[in-house]
């Protein structure tokens, strides 16, 4: 039976690992603590951290244990990898509230029962710095000609590198070091962009306490042609419901291109490499039932069951072939029409799902109207162009009567 480093390595995952084959025997044949940081940058996590949150998933039920480090030190900061410009600077308040948000997500897909994982935050031990000290203790084990050679920094120099970002990589290092002694820490994963400032973390534990650390660093979520996945129209797949809806994020798996398919069960999934391979054979429209499944349980890992229910209903509704279908009709605005906000109401007896607004006003009292799969619990709800998804919004009267409502420009 594979190893967990293994079945990382199958479902590519892996992009480098430092002492590649301790790092094989360390996640296979042991048990470790090892950690992923998340700088609360926005306020949801969003598509591009769930990947590595899937890595931890398989190692945590592998029985190694995470460390989830909210980055509120290293935030005030920024990061510039993978950066062509400065990041904007947020206020320790919207960094504060950041981090919460993380932790409550995060809880959603690790264990953080007594002895399963750990979270923290490095502002506990960063914001309380003496920077004298810091350089003399730390800084002095840095090499400014090796730091630049970083891709990270490398990449900046032309457009402007700030004293300040230049900083980043011996923060981050610290974090490490700071792990390694509090807990034990001896593996970091990040995206495979992080490659350099990992290394520096590894370097500076032997440099400091003599003892072996590891880095692994990840694929990032791209598609076939390299380019990161997780872009809608509207900005980035959120993983808060309130900023991607249910139905949204269900909508973009749905509608991944063939070729992308196959890598995106074997990474964001926990489906078995079997049944996966049985999908890569297929080609075309066979590939379909691979995006239906992809959607549903990448929505089910993310927002939960009844509601990757929900969005496959209303998918269904709208582009299946379902029993539903055949109640379906369209109505088509224009931008016009929802220039100052559509009163639900009105819509509603435009759409003649309503024969009157005070029956629109009864179905929506009664909790009997949907739009986009979300209960409409206001009278006075306006349909605004971010009602629109892709062009096109769904509305639902009771459970089975679906009306199609088109905006063109």
């Amino acid at each position: 039976m594979p190893g967990v480093y293994d079945t990382l390595l199958e479902r590519g995952y892996i992009a480098q690992a430092t002492h590649e084959e301790d790092v094989r025997h360390l996640l296979n044949e042991g048990k470790t603590t090892y950690y992923v940081g998340f700088d609360p940058t926005a306020d949801s996590l969003h598509v591009g951290h769930f990947l590595p949150i899937m890595v931890m998933a398989h190692l945590q039920r592998a029985g190694h244990r995470p460390i989830a480090l909210i980055g509120g030190g290293t935030t005030m900061v920024g990061d510039p990898s993978d950066r062509t410009d400065m990041r904007k600077m947020l206020s320790a308040d919207e960094i504060s509230k950041n981090a919460d948000i993380f932790k409550e997500q995060l809880s959603k897909f690790l264990d953080f029962s007594e002895g399963k994982a750990i979270m923290i935050d490095n502002a506990e031990w960063l914001m309380k710095l003496n920077y004298v000290d810091f350089l003399r203790e730390i800084g002095v084990h840095f090499s400014v000609n090796r730091m630049l050679t970083a891709e990270c920094y490398r990449s900046r120099m032309e457009k402007g590198l700030s004293f300040i970002e230049f900083n980043y990589m011996i923060m981050q290092s610290y974090d490490f070091l700071e792990l390694h002694n509090r807990f034990g820490c001896s593996l970091q994963i990040g995206g495979d962009d992080q490659w350099s400032n990992i290394l520096s973390g590894v370097d500076l534990i032997r440099r400091m306490k003599g003892n072996d650390a590891y880095g692994l660093t990840l694929n990032l979520l791209t598609t076939k042609e390299g380019v990161k996945m997780g872009k809608t129209q509207k900005g980035a797949l959120w993983i808060d419901a309130n900023k991607t809806s249910p139905y949204e994020f269900y909508q973009y798996w749905r509608n991944v291109h063939d070729d992308d398919v196959i890598n995106c069960l074997k990474l964001l999934t926990f489906l078995p490499m079997e049944r996966i391979n049985e999908y890569a054979a297929l080609k075309g429209e066979q590939l379909n039932g691979a995006k239906q499944l992809l959607a549903y349980e990448l929505t089910d890992i993310v927002h939960g069951r009844d509601a990757a229910g929900k969005a496959a209903e209303l998918a269904g509704a709208l582009f299946g072939s379902g029993s539903n279908t055949e109640n379906l009709t369209t109505t088509h605005l224009t931008a016009n029409d929802i220039v100052s906000g559509l009163a639900i109401i009105d819509l509603l007896y435009m759409c003649k799902i309503a024969p009157s607004k005070s029956e629109a006003r009864r179905l929506i009292t009664q909790g009997g109207i949907y739009v986009n799969g979300e209960q409409v619990k206001a009278i006075d709800f306006l349909i605004t162009e971010s009602s629109f998804i892709e062009g096109e919004l769904l509305l639902k009267k009771g459970k089975k009567t679906y009306h199609k409502v088109i905006i063109s420009q």
